[in-house]
């Protein structure tokens, strides 16, 4: 984890790789990481060729896991636009419960989009995946 300059947040990056140790096919991190707070957020891409897999519900699986069991997070966010159907599933897969919708929250090439916000805490015990 590297540390910001105020330490009170971190950031964690991981590649997604296949187990037979071929390219990449993505990448998971937590973001936004508030250590005193047990929080963080979620965020993950995958590369085109791995996209309707699985690969990115078994990588924020993991990532869940090792932040609730590992880590001992109490919370944590997934945000994604409301056009970006794909994630909403990955989310939903992954076990995060919709929380409602952020309205024009993030400025995407093509304009401010509004975003679903996506919750999991440590209480919904661990991801099916």
């Amino acid at each position: 984890m590297r540390k910001t300059e105020d330490q009170r947040s971190a950031d964690a990056q991981w590649a997604v790789v296949p187990a037979d140790g071929g390219g990449l096919l993505g990448r998971a991190s937590l973001r936004s990481v508030h250590l005193a707070e047990g929080r963080a957020e979620c965020a993950y891409w995958t590369v085109p060729a791995a996209r309707g897999s699985g690969v990115a519900v078994r990588a924020v699986s993991a990532m869940v896991h090792w932040a609730f069991g590992e880590m001992g997070f109490h919370r944590l966010e997934l945000a994604h636009s409301v056009a970006n159907h794909a994630s909403c599933r990955v989310a939903a897969k992954s076990g995060f419960a919709m929380e409602g919708t952020r309205r024009s929250a993030q400025l995407h090439t093509d304009g401010w989009h509004d975003m679903h916000l996506h919750s999991r805490v440590r209480e919904d015990g661990p991801p099916a995946v």
